[in-house]
Order: C-alpha cells, then structure tokens, then sequence
C-alpha cells in the first residue's frame, strides 16, 4: 500500500515521502496513530498545502528563535559555589540551576533546550550551547568562581 508520510518516521522516511509499505503496517500502525495517510491524487495537494504551511511555520519559529538568541548570546553569569583545594566543586551546576539563571535575567528557556551532557563538577568558565531551534544555538558564558 502506498502511503504519505505526515511526520519523520524512523527507519521509513521524513515527512512529505511517498512510501510503499505493507498493507497490515499501514492499516494497523501508521494509520491510526495519523502518522501517514493513503496515496491519493487529493491527498498528495493536502499535504502540498500542509507543507507550504509547515514551511511558514518553521520559517516564523526560526526568526523568533534567532531573535532571542542575539539577546541570550550576550548574557554572562558567575556563579559561586563551595569547592576543595583543587578546584573540584562539592557540588554541581545543573542544567536547571542555569536555566534559573537564564530565566531571572528576563528569558524564560527551558532546561531541556541546555546542551549540557554532564553537570558541571569543576571550576572554570565555561560556554553552554541553547539549542532554541535545530539551526539556531547560542552559547552563555558561565563563570565557576569558589565561594567565600
């Protein structure tokens, strides 16, 4: 059965692609979760228009993100917390402690955006991407001193 992909499915294809897939995959699966839609003349200009839309809607979403990012990319932060004598912290900084950093300066992002793999055991300054949109990441400075 040939069917319209209406979402990125893994393994299967992106949005928008014309697949041919086994009917009871299709009937049982993509169908009913609205991940696809049957292959019909009247289907492919639905999803021309659902397309253009999504297209305005990325473009709108990625002006706001970088918007925002020419703002967050000049804020820099010190943080201060409790260390030993070689400069390794008895605690962490956590993606949620900077993202309550980021949101007492006026920006609300939330802490899932930080790409932050590890918390931060050491200190140092350090540059922490935002990823706001898939092509617009900007970076915080952060700045690790040992508390007095």
């Amino acid at each position: 059965m040939k069917v319209i992909l209406k979402e990125d499915v893994e393994s299967l294809g992106t949005r928008g692609a014309v697949v041919t897939v086994k009917d009871g995959y299709a009937r049982n699966f993509l169908l009913p979760k609205g991940m696809a839609m049957r292959h019909t003349p009247g289907a492919m200009k639905v999803l021309e228009q659902e397309r253009r839309m999504y297209e305005l809607r990325q473009l709108k979403a990625k002006e706001e993100a970088q918007a925002l990012a020419d703002k967050i990319s000049a804020l820099e932060f010190t943080v201060a917390k409790r260390a030993g004598d070689q400069e390794v912290l008895y605690g962490s900084v956590t993606p949620t402690d900077v993202a309550d950093l980021i949101k007492g300066a006026g920006f609300a992002v939330d802490k899932r955006r930080l790409v932050l793999h590890e918390p931060i055991k050491k200190l140092g300054d350090f540059e922490i991407p935002i990823r706001l949109h898939p092509d617009v990441i900007p970076k915080v400075r952060l700045h690790v001193i040992k508390e007095e």
